[in-house]
C-alpha cells in the first residue's frame, strides 16, 4: 500500500509518466477502504489466523487478497485524458481492463450505471456489490476497484481474483453461506482453468497500451520511491495497523 502511494506521489509531484503496477501476495491479507470501519470485519479471526490487515489509501470496501492479481494505476489529472473527473476515469480504466479480459478469452462487460441506496451500503465486502466502471461477467463482479484523487492526480487500485477462498471470506465477513459469494463474485480461473499468470499480466499491459495509445517501459521503483514508501510505512501504515490490532483486542 505504501509503495502504491509513493508511486502516485512520484507521478503527481515529479511529473513521471502514468504508472501501472501489477503485483501479488505471499499470504492471505486483508485491506480495508480508507474510510471503512474496522468493526466491518472479524479482526479477532484475522489476528488468530495471522492474516495481516492494512488500510488502503483508496476508498471502497474490504478485500481478502490472496491468489489474485492486484494492480495500481497512477496518472496526473490536471489536464488531458484523465482530467474529467472520477466517473470518467473509472470508465476509461475499466475499458482497458474490459479489453484485457476479452483478449484473454473472458466475455466481460463494464457496468455503466451507479449502484446506490441499501444495496450499495449493505455489505462490507467489496465483491458483494458493483458500481459504475467495474467489470462483471454474467452479473458477477470479476474485478474490484477503488480510487484516491488529488487535485493533480489519481491512484486507482484493484483486485482481480484468480480463485475464491470461500471459507476464509465467509468467516472474516460474517457471511451465512457460500452461495451468496458465488452469486456475486467471479474468478479468472472459473473461465481460464489453465491460466498462465505471466501471460495474463502481459495481456493487461497490452490492453492499456492499445486503449491509451501509449508504450510502457518495464522498470523497478526508483530509490526515492522506495525511500518514500518506507517513510509512509513508518508514519502512516504501521500506525494504522497498530490501531487495527488494538481494535481487535
Amino acid at each position: 500500500m505504501a509503495l502504491d502511494e509513493a508511486l502516485a506521489t512520484s507521478v503527481r509531484k515529479d511529473g513521471l509518466p502514468p504508472t501501472l503496477r501489477l503485483y501479488g501476495w505471499d499470504r492471505p491479507s486483508l485491506s480495508l477502504g480508507c474510510f471503512q470501519k474496522p468493526s466491518d470485519i472479524n479482526l479477532d479471526y484475522c489476528s488468530e489466523k495471522c492474516i495481516p490487515v492494512v488500510r488502503r489509501p483508496t476508498g471502497g470496501r474490504a478485500i481478502l487478497h490472496g491468489d489474485e492479481l492486484t494492480y495500481s494505476f497512477s496518472v496526473r489529472t490536471g489536464s488531458g485524458l484523465f482530467s474529467k473527473g472520477l466517473l470518467d476515469s473509472y470508465k476509461k480504466i475499466g475499458a482497458a481492463f474490459n479489453l484485457a479480459f476479452h483478449l484473454a478469452g473472458i466475455s466481460a462487460f463494464t457496468r455503466d450505471q451507479r449502484e446506490k441506496g441499501r444495496v450499495l451500503a449493505g455489505s462490507p465486502l467489496c465483491f458483494q456489490s458493483s458500481s459504475y466502471g467495474e467489470i462483471l461477467v454474467d452479473s458477477r463482479k470479476l474485478a474490484g476497484s477503488a480510487q484516491k484523487r488529488w487535485e493533480d492526480g489519481l491512484l486507482q487500485q484493484g483486485s482481480i481474483p484468480y480463485c475464491l477462498n470461500e471459507d476464509e471470506t465467509a468467516r472474516i465477513f460474517g457471511l451465512k453461506g457460500k452461495t451468496a459469494l458465488r452469486d456475486c463474485m467471479a474468478c479468472v480461473r472459473d473461465f481460464l482453468p489453465a491460466l498462465d499468470e505471466e501471460k495474463f499480466r502481459q495481456t493487461i499491459a497490452d490492453a492499456f497500451e492499445h486503449t491509451f495509445k501509449i508504450r510502457f517501459e518495464r522498470s523497478c521503483p526508483l530509490p526515492e520511491e522506495e525511500t518514500l514508501a518506507q517513510e509512509l510505512v513508518t508514519r502512516k501504515y504501521l500506525l494504522d495497523w497498530r490501531e487495527l490490532r488494538q481494535a481487535a483486542q
